[in-house]
């Protein structure tokens, strides 16, 4: 016949069944427990986070969500332990587990409450200060770094090592590895310096060396540009800070000068009113200032004019609008006033009457000796 008493009484590693049946329901409740009050926390974030407004406790509720299944089952275990007679060595190692999962669990807190205050601010800077884009990756990579290694240590001197001369060989070994990884070092350097002095930012268009494109991503080795033709650029944060930059987008306004030639038969009282037409059709135009027209030189082929004016906007198609504008009011008076255009090293374009083009044409005159001679050896 089955002896239940000496069942319930018998020792399993100096504990009773009956206490081991104990420990097993209370870590088994606590457990229950605490997977219940995640789902709680995480479904009230949730409704917190889908409204507008923050909320004072959204990003606590958030990070207490990240809860993860093993540190609730060590704390769990840790609790249905108390239930049992452990011997001093079984209850210091629970202990430095308990401990140990206590730090890692830390870690996924930090890391979980940095990753959700960048990710608002990437939100923000979208839409208020495209300047904080850059800097928010390489922010969350530092940050990081630091609550793993401060996790890390704190794990291996539970452990036991010894921290002091653990921190003392990666001084040395650092060296080398530094040695050994300077341009990764040099490119995470270059990103530390671009998020602190902020050259560029998110959304600039930037001209490097014989590459254009805009600025997508700025990160921790490489900044990525999106070029005209539609292909992406990668170029490495070091060698980036060593070229020369042209950032258009902290063009406030944009210099346009252009030249105007005309042919050598242009009446003079045309060429005096030239610079006052191209004033005129300037000064029309919107998001423009005008600063000067004149007539510049006589040049081999052709009389230049130079003109200079502001468009006060950095959109290069605004530019172009607003030149064509002018470039089609310019050509549109001159037809009117029978002015030609010329083109210096072609020569002039000239635009001549049915009667100009059936009279004789002018002899140059060092042809005009030889010319002379045949016709008196004709005579």
């Amino acid at each position: 016949m089955f002896d239940f008493d000496h069942w319930r009484t018998a020792a399993i590693f100096h504990n009773s069944v009956t206490a081991w049946l104990i420990a097993g329901g209370i870590t088994l409740g606590v457990l229950t427990v605490l997977l219940g009050l995640r789902i709680i926390v995480r479904r009230y974030a949730d409704r917190m986070r889908a409204t507008p407004r923050t909320e004072v406790l959204e990003l606590p509720l958030l990070v207490l969500g990240r809860t993860t299944l093993l540190f609730s089952i060590v704390l769990a275990a840790n609790a249905g332990a108390q239930a049992l007679e452990l011997g001093e060595r079984l209850l210091r190692y629970a202990n430095t587990l308990l401990t140990i999962g206590f730090f890692w669990q830390l870690g996924v807190w930090f890391a979980a409450a940095v990753g959700i205050w960048i990710e608002r601010r990437r939100v923000h800077s979208l839409a208020e200060n495209r300047a904080a884009l850059g800097s928010l990756g390489i922010i969350r990579f530092i940050a990081n770094v630091l609550i793993w290694t401060l996790v890390m240590l704190a794990t291996l001197d539970n452990l036991g090592v010894n921290i002091t001369a653990l921190i003392a060989g990666l001084g040395i070994g650092g060296v080398a590895v530094a040695l050994a990884l300077q341009n990764v070092l040099g490119d995470l350097f270059a990103s530390l310096s671009i998020a602190l002095d902020r050259p560029f930012v998110v959304g600039d268009f930037l001209a490097v060396d014989t590459f254009l494109g805009a600025v997508e991503n700025i990160g921790i080795k490489s900044t990525q540009l999106r070029s005209l033709d539609g292909e992406q650029i990668i170029i490495t944060n070091g060698d980036l800070l060593k070229s020369r930059l042209r950032n258009y987008g902290r063009m406030a306004e944009r210099r346009v000068q252009f030249a105007t030639t005309v042919s050598y038969g242009t009446p003079v009282a045309a060429l005096e009113d030239i610079p006052r037409w191209i004033r005129e059709f300037i000064e029309r135009e919107k998001d423009t200032r005008f600063d000067r027209s004149h007539f510049l030189k006589h040049g081999e082929k052709a009389l230049e004019f130079e003109t200079v004016y502001y468009v006060l906007s950095a959109d290069y198609n605004r530019y172009m609008d607003i030149q064509q504008s002018i470039n089609l009011a310019i050509h549109r008076r001159f037809s009117d006033e029978g002015i030609d255009f010329a083109i210096a090293p072609q020569g002039v374009i000239a635009r001549r009457t049915p009667e100009e083009a059936n009279a004789p044409r002018d002899t140059p005159e060092e042809s005009r000796p030889a010319m002379e001679g045949d016709r008196r050896r004709a005579n």
